[in-house]
């Protein structure tokens, strides 16, 4: 969680080919509830529409040959200049611009927290096809950054995860902003999953919700809390395992 200093609003802009998918994004809570309330401003847009090409071209195949299309650094650089005014490769001076990508930097809950609480504005870059031309991390990134050692179609579904996960921390955002402290990957966990949570039925099934919290001992309870973060732990104490009947199955089947 950031420091609850300044009431400046982030300017968060987001570049795509695919501009519609952010249409239903930007009204979920909790992006939408930090748009209300003015801790966010979000721009979209379509870097189709700023190609000086002919027919909205903005890839073109691999020097060296291979297979599919790369999208191209000039596509990019053109989007950058029309929205901001100025040379595309000085952008990044006053802002944060994001690539997302398979091989960048792995994001995580520390890499959002820094995110959160830098007062710069964000771009993010969202490729497509074979990924940009290296040349747009080159010369107009401050970070790159992978949300997962696996391919999706494009940096869309990744910009969304980086952009929630971020958005979530910053002040007056949620509600309860004490939630955030004890979120999976928090440092108040130490980096470990949340622990697991219940809600009535007390039982269902054959499976009951754990004795001690129903005791009304808080500290027990916070004791147990702290001994379940661990997925060694929960997977120990609720039997979810592939190895047993009825348990999870590994996802690698």
């Amino acid at each position: 969680m950031c420091f609850e200093g300044g009431s400046t609003s982030r300017r968060i802009d987001i570049f795509t080919l695919v501009p519609e998918a952010f249409s239903w994004f930007v009204d979920q809570h909790p992006l939408s509830e930090a748009i209300k309330g003015g801790v966010v401003r979000v721009k979209i847009h379509n870097i189709r529409d700023h190609t000086r090409l002919l027919h909205g071209e903005v890839d073109d195949t691999p020097y060296g040959g291979g297979p599919g299309m790369v999208m191209r650094v000039d596509a990019v650089g053109w989007a950058l200049e029309d929205v901001f005014g100025i040379p595309p490769q000085n952008v990044r001076r006053e802002r944060r611009v994001v690539v997302l990508s398979a091989a960048g930097e792995p994001f995580d809950d520390g890499v959002a927290g820094k995110l959160a609480c830098d007062t710069r504005d964000l771009v993010f870059l969202c490729g497509r096809f074979e990924g940009f031309d290296a040349r747009v991390s080159g010369l107009f990134a401050t970070d790159e950054l992978s949300v997962g050692p696996y391919v999706v179609a494009g940096g869309e579904l990744p910009a969304m995860i980086v952009v929630e996960a971020l958005v979530r921390k910053m002040p007056g955002v949620l509600g309860n902003q004490a939630s955030t402290l004890e979120e999976s990957f928090s440092a108040a966990l130490g980096g470990a999953g949340e622990y697991p949570h219940f809600t009535r039925p007390r039982e269902y099934l054959g499976s009951e919700v754990p004795e001690i919290l129903v005791s009304g001992n808080h500290g027990a309870i916070a004791a147990w809390r702290r001994s379940m973060t661990r997925l060694s732990a929960w997977a120990e104490w609720s039997g979810v395992s592939s190895s047993h009947g009825g348990g999870m199955e590994s996802i690698d089947g």
